[in-house]
């Protein structure tokens, strides 16, 4: 159960409301006005709560659950021990998701200026906006109704910021436009100068970034993550992108939409990414490539080439996933003598 500390719960709600919610189906349709007030862990669950099975490997469990309800794919739902109701949907993770943000929705914001915030007077500040203790807001920055800028979040100069988003503290944002309902967890950096110098032994000369960040709506960008504006032509993140902590993206590069970007991963500038293409852990893309829609790379690989869509690649440099174990499996024989 969610330390109510930290999380504050709303509810109950009837099965019934929650079969709407997520389009599932009740086993037992007598069990609609059945109150829940809480989720809960499979494993965990008990009286009044509901949880969700979607790996098979959590079967086991599914039959000994205590839980009142469970969200849970067709194919498993004769596993569900006497007393559970079962929501019956094809995408229990997804229910279940939309079952924990009803119980769980974001904090009310607060409309006002905090102690200590600076917002310049010729900033527009929508009335329904929340502006942080010692935030600073700059001259000619717009925020949205709905918007939260966090405490110390500093928005640069002409920065416009749309309906429904959330700044974290500490976040800082410049030369950038923010669409609606994007969160930008704290201490991330959006919109700072790229890395663009002219190498030579005279000294580097460094290039003027002179473009901008664009962020679609519905991206969410993870703490600490950075997102360089471009040196010409602007850096774009692309609806409902999410970027994981500590990202870095370099200028100039076009996010497509839906794209995943997980922890520690790099994209250097000028380089594309497709739609729902994704890039895992520790991965890194050279400048100036394009990676199709739908590509997936793989954790720590090292991507030098351009990658097509739907293509599955890993390894430093990438290749596909097929051709890269044939490698390790080479090298492991050779390595055994057996080579």
């Amino acid at each position: 159960m969610p330390d109510q500390r930290f999380h504050h719960r709303a509810g109950p709600f009837t099965l019934g409301d929650l079969a709407e919610l997520t389009g599932a189906e009740l086993s037992d349709s007598n069990a609609a006005s059945l109150s829940v007030e809480d989720v809960a862990p499979l494993s965990d669950a008990g009286e009044g709560q509901i949880t969700f099975l979607d790996n098979r490997k959590y079967v086991a469990a599914f039959r000994a659950t205590k839980a009142a309800a469970c969200l849970v794919h067709p194919d498993l739902a004769d596993q569900a021990p006497d007393g559970v109701v079962c929501l019956v949907t094809d995408k229990p993770y997804r229910a279940y998701g939309k079952v924990a943000q009803a119980f769980y929705p974001e904090p009310a914001i607060k409309p006002g200026v905090g102690a200590g915030a600076f917002v310049d007077p010729s900033a527009t500040v929508d009335a329904g906006a929340e502006i942080g203790p010692n935030a600073v807001i700059g001259a000619g920055a717009s925020i949205g109704a709905g918007t939260v800028v966090g405490p110390n979040a500093v928005i640069g100069e002409n920065v416009e910021i749309g309906e429904r988003s959330r700044i974290g503290a500490n976040a800082s944002i410049s030369h950038a436009i923010i669409g609606n309902e994007v969160k930008v967890y704290p201490g991330v950096r959006i919109g700072q100068d790229g890395f663009g110098f002219d190498m030579s032994a005279e000294g580097h000369l460094r290039i003027p970034q002179l473009g901008r960040v664009i962020v679609e709506d519905d991206v969410e960008i993870g703490a600490n993550a950075t997102i360089d504006r471009g040196a010409g032509p602007d850096t774009v993140i692309g609806r409902g992108v999410r970027i994981d902590n500590l990202v870095q993206i370099g200028h100039n590069a076009k996010i497509g939409p839906g794209v995943v970007l997980v922890a520690q991963c790099g994209i250097s500038g000028s380089s594309e990414m497709g739609p729902f293409s994704v890039l895992a852990a520790q991965a890194g893309i050279a400048g100036h490539l394009k990676i199709g829609a739908g590509a997936q790379i793989g954790a720590q690989a090292g991507v030098m080439r351009d990658v097509e869509a739907g293509e599955k690649v890993i390894g430093s440099p990438a290749v596909p996933i097929k051709q890269f174990f044939r490698q390790v499996s080479t090298l492991k024989k050779m390595a055994e003598g057996r080579g």
